[in-house]
Order: C-alpha cells, then structure tokens, then sequence
C-alpha cells in the first residue's frame, strides 16, 4: 500500500467518524429512502480513490463551495458531483472506477451540470471541495438543504487544513459567496466566483472562463461526453 493512499484511507475515517446534529454524513450514515446495499462503504471507496489519485498526481486547482447538497454529493459522497457526472470525476485523474451508491434512476443536480460543463472545457486536474463537507438540512426534512453553522465549519477546519497542505494548488476558488464568507471566518484567502444557482449560472461560467482563459463547453454538448 503507498503512502498516499494510507493518507487517503485516514481521511476519509476522520470524515467517516465525524458526527453533527442534523447532518447526513454520507461517509457512514445510509438513507433508508433511496441508498443502496453498502452505500457509506461505495462513497467511502469514491472519494478515497479521488484523493488518492489527487495526491499522487497533484492538482492545478481546488474549487470549494458551501457544502454537500440532497441531490448531489448526499448520494456520490463527492463534492459539486451527481450521479450524471460520476464518471466524468473519474476521468479527471485517468479513469477511476467509481460506483453509484444508490438505488433507483440516476439522479442530476443543476449546479453539479453548469460546474461539469466548466470542467469539460478546462481539461486540468481539479480538486473539488466544500467547506463543510456533509449534507446539513432543516431538523425534519432530510431531503433540505440548509447552511451549515459557524461551530460546523470551525469543527471541519482542520480537515480543509490538511487537504490544502496536501494537495498544495496553485489555485483555491471559492465557488459562492457563502462559501467566500465562510473561508473568510476561517482565515483562508480565495479568488471568488458566483455560484451557478440561483440565476448565477452565465456569471459562474464567465467568471471561470475569465479566470482561466478557457470557453466553456455549451450545455447541449454534455451529453455526448459524460
């Protein structure tokens, strides 16, 4: 076993073993609605093969937002990723065998598609993360979103500390102005994007395509590469 995926294996138990009111932590809870047999252990497998693979080649970018939503990394255990892109995930680093964790049909998240479309055109190893890493939501509606509290995010901040150390980007964009506010409290300097939702989709893509000197694939495109 190397090096870099014993550190991936330890981190990924720390998630694991992290535990918040409130919160689906998607490293070792199950949900009784739409998880599939073993899911904690698929998305454990996911993101250690991700960070393996990270550590081992490196990455050009680290892009950070808010944290997990219902729809998207709840189910991958991968940030600002759907079960529509999983594949595509794999694909920033070779070809990584990653599995879906649920049962039922494949299911999209709208931010998770304008952030892959930007990926697709950038063609560069891109590390992505939250700055809490596990799906908050309201106390009795397991399928919400909601932010996460400040006591949250500073409980989470020596996991990002360590990931950034790591990984050592040459670039770190925060993807949202929660995501800015929260690096801010946490004393983390980031370039800042608009996030894709509400509107943001045209400034998200133009702010990335600006930043990098890239044009963005168009969304009618995705289908036939991911």
């Amino acid at each position: 076993m190397t090096n870099h995926r014993r550190s991936a294996q330890r981190f990924v138990r720390r998630l694991a073993n992290s535990q918040f009111d409130d919160v689906f932590n998607p490293y070792s809870d199950a949900c009784g609605n739409h998880d599939g047999a073993d899911a904690p252990a698929i998305r454990r497998r996911n993101l250690t093969l991700v960070l393996e693979a990270a550590l081992t080649s490196g990455v050009d970018s680290f892009w950070i937002a808010r944290d997990l939503g219902y729809r998207g990394g709840r189910r991958t255990g991968l940030a600002l990723t759907d079960e529509v892109h999983l594949a595509a995930h794999g694909g920033l680093y070779g070809d990584l065998p990653l599995a879906r964790a649920t049962r039922g049909p494949v299911v999209a998240e709208r931010t998770a598609t304008t952030i892959w479309q930007v990926l697709r055109g950038l063609r560069r190893p891109v590390f992505l993360w939250n700055v809490f890493p596990f799906h908050p939501h309201e106390p009795d509606d397991a399928m919400s979103n909601r932010c996460h509290t400040r006591a949250e995010r500073q409980a989470c901040r020596p996991l990002l500390i360590w990931l950034l150390e790591a990984l050592q980007p040459k670039t770190l964009v925060a993807i949202g102005r929660d995501a800015q506010i929260a690096l801010d409290d946490l004393d983390i300097t980031a370039q800042k994007v608009r996030h894709p939702s509400y509107g943001g989709q045209a400034e998200f893509i133009s702010g990335m395509e600006a930043h990098y000197g890239i044009c963005a694939a168009p969304r009618a495109a995705q289908g036939s590469l991911f």
